[in-house]
Protein backbone atom coordinates (compact mmCIF):
# COMPACT_ATOMS: atom_id res chain seq x y z
CA UNK A 1 0.00 0.00 0.00
CA UNK A 2 0.89 3.52 -0.59
CA UNK A 3 0.55 5.88 2.45
CA UNK A 4 0.60 9.89 3.01
CA UNK A 5 1.65 11.06 6.23
CA UNK A 6 -0.32 13.81 8.06
CA UNK A 7 1.88 16.19 9.80
CA UNK A 8 1.04 15.00 12.92
CA UNK A 9 1.37 11.59 11.73
CA UNK A 10 4.89 12.26 10.70
CA UNK A 11 5.92 13.85 14.11
CA UNK A 12 4.24 10.78 16.01
CA UNK A 13 6.38 8.51 13.93
CA UNK A 14 9.76 10.20 14.56
CA UNK A 15 9.14 11.63 17.95
CA UNK A 16 6.45 9.41 19.87
CA UNK A 17 5.59 6.17 18.04
CA UNK A 18 3.21 5.13 21.05
CA UNK A 19 0.75 7.85 20.02
CA UNK A 20 0.36 5.27 16.72
CA UNK A 21 -2.24 2.98 17.33
CA UNK A 22 -1.57 -0.47 16.47
CA UNK A 23 -3.35 -0.88 12.94
CA UNK A 24 -1.17 2.61 12.24
CA UNK A 25 2.14 1.28 13.82
CA UNK A 26 1.62 -2.43 11.54
CA UNK A 27 1.12 -0.72 8.11
CA UNK A 28 4.06 2.15 8.73
CA UNK A 29 6.48 -0.48 9.70
CA UNK A 30 5.41 -2.80 6.79
CA UNK A 31 8.70 -2.51 4.64
CA UNK A 32 6.34 -3.44 1.52
CA UNK A 33 4.34 -0.59 1.78
CA UNK A 34 5.37 2.62 0.52
CA UNK A 35 5.35 5.81 3.21
CA UNK A 36 5.24 9.52 1.66
CA UNK A 37 5.94 12.90 3.05
CA UNK A 38 4.74 15.93 1.37
CA UNK A 39 6.65 19.10 1.69
CA UNK A 40 3.60 20.67 3.01
CA UNK A 41 4.15 19.02 6.22
CA UNK A 42 7.67 20.06 6.38
CA UNK A 43 6.43 23.73 5.98
CA UNK A 44 3.66 23.17 8.53
CA UNK A 45 6.33 21.49 11.24
CA UNK A 46 8.63 24.88 10.96
CA UNK A 47 5.65 26.91 11.46
CA UNK A 48 4.70 24.77 14.53
CA UNK A 49 8.65 24.85 15.76
CA UNK A 50 8.51 28.77 15.09
CA UNK A 51 5.13 29.08 17.16
CA UNK A 52 6.65 27.06 19.93
CA UNK A 53 3.96 24.49 19.47
CA UNK A 54 6.71 21.70 19.29
CA UNK A 55 10.18 22.23 20.18
CA UNK A 56 12.85 20.15 18.51
CA UNK A 57 15.84 19.49 20.26
CA UNK A 58 18.30 21.73 17.69
CA UNK A 59 17.71 24.16 15.08
CA UNK A 60 14.93 23.24 12.67
CA UNK A 61 17.11 22.72 9.55
CA UNK A 62 19.84 20.40 11.47
CA UNK A 63 16.71 18.69 13.23
CA UNK A 64 15.14 18.29 10.28
CA UNK A 65 18.03 16.49 8.20
CA UNK A 66 18.39 14.01 10.78
CA UNK A 67 14.74 12.85 10.74
CA UNK A 68 14.90 12.42 7.02
CA UNK A 69 17.50 10.55 7.43
CA UNK A 70 16.60 7.99 10.20
CA UNK A 71 13.19 7.60 9.05
CA UNK A 72 13.77 7.49 4.61
CA UNK A 73 10.34 8.65 3.49
CA UNK A 74 9.12 9.20 -0.03
CA UNK A 75 8.42 12.64 -1.50
CA UNK A 76 5.16 13.21 -2.42
CA UNK A 77 5.63 16.35 -4.38
CA UNK A 78 3.90 19.14 -4.72
CA UNK A 79 2.89 19.30 -8.72
CA UNK A 80 0.45 21.69 -10.93
CA UNK A 81 -1.80 18.59 -10.70
CA UNK A 82 -1.77 18.66 -7.10
CA UNK A 83 -2.72 22.46 -7.04
CA UNK A 84 -5.38 21.98 -9.81
CA UNK A 85 -7.07 19.58 -6.91
CA UNK A 86 -7.10 21.88 -4.37
CA UNK A 87 -9.99 23.66 -5.90
CA UNK A 88 -12.22 21.05 -5.40
CA UNK A 89 -11.64 20.09 -2.05
CA UNK A 90 -14.00 21.42 0.38
CA UNK A 91 -13.36 20.91 4.00
CA UNK A 92 -15.72 22.20 6.61
CA UNK A 93 -12.91 24.28 8.17
CA UNK A 94 -10.30 24.43 5.46
CA UNK A 95 -6.83 24.34 6.69
CA UNK A 96 -4.52 25.19 4.03
CA UNK A 97 -2.75 22.32 5.12
CA UNK A 98 -5.45 19.66 4.93
CA UNK A 99 -6.57 20.91 1.71
CA UNK A 100 -2.89 20.35 0.17
CA UNK A 101 -2.52 16.82 1.55
CA UNK A 102 -5.92 16.14 0.83
CA UNK A 103 -5.30 17.04 -2.78
CA UNK A 104 -1.93 15.43 -2.64
CA UNK A 105 -3.25 12.01 -1.37
CA UNK A 106 -6.16 11.89 -4.30
CA UNK A 107 -4.06 12.63 -6.70
CA UNK A 108 -1.39 10.62 -6.25
CA UNK A 109 -3.92 7.71 -5.01
CA UNK A 110 -2.62 7.26 -1.65
CA UNK A 111 -4.13 5.88 1.86
CA UNK A 112 -3.65 9.85 4.59
CA UNK A 113 -2.71 8.46 7.80
CA UNK A 114 -4.29 10.68 10.49
CA UNK A 115 -6.01 11.53 13.32
CA UNK A 116 -8.22 14.28 12.04
CA UNK A 117 -12.08 13.46 12.41
CA UNK A 118 -12.57 16.16 9.56
CA UNK A 119 -10.47 14.10 7.12
CA UNK A 120 -11.22 10.89 8.27
CA UNK A 121 -15.12 11.34 7.81
CA UNK A 122 -14.23 12.85 4.08
CA UNK A 123 -16.25 9.58 2.24
CA UNK A 124 -13.99 10.44 -1.10
CA UNK A 125 -10.46 10.95 1.01
CA UNK A 126 -8.88 6.99 1.61
CA UNK A 127 -7.95 7.30 5.16
CA UNK A 128 -5.94 5.52 7.89
CA UNK A 129 -6.93 6.17 11.54
CA UNK A 130 -3.38 7.20 13.24
CA UNK A 131 -4.66 6.73 16.76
Amino acid sequence: MKFLLDTHTWLWVVLTPGKLNRHARRDLENRENQIYLSPISIWEAHHLALWKRFRPDRPFPEWLAMMLTKSPLLEAPFTFAVATEVSRIHLPQPDPGDVFLAATAVTFDLTLVTADAQLLGCKWLKTLAAD
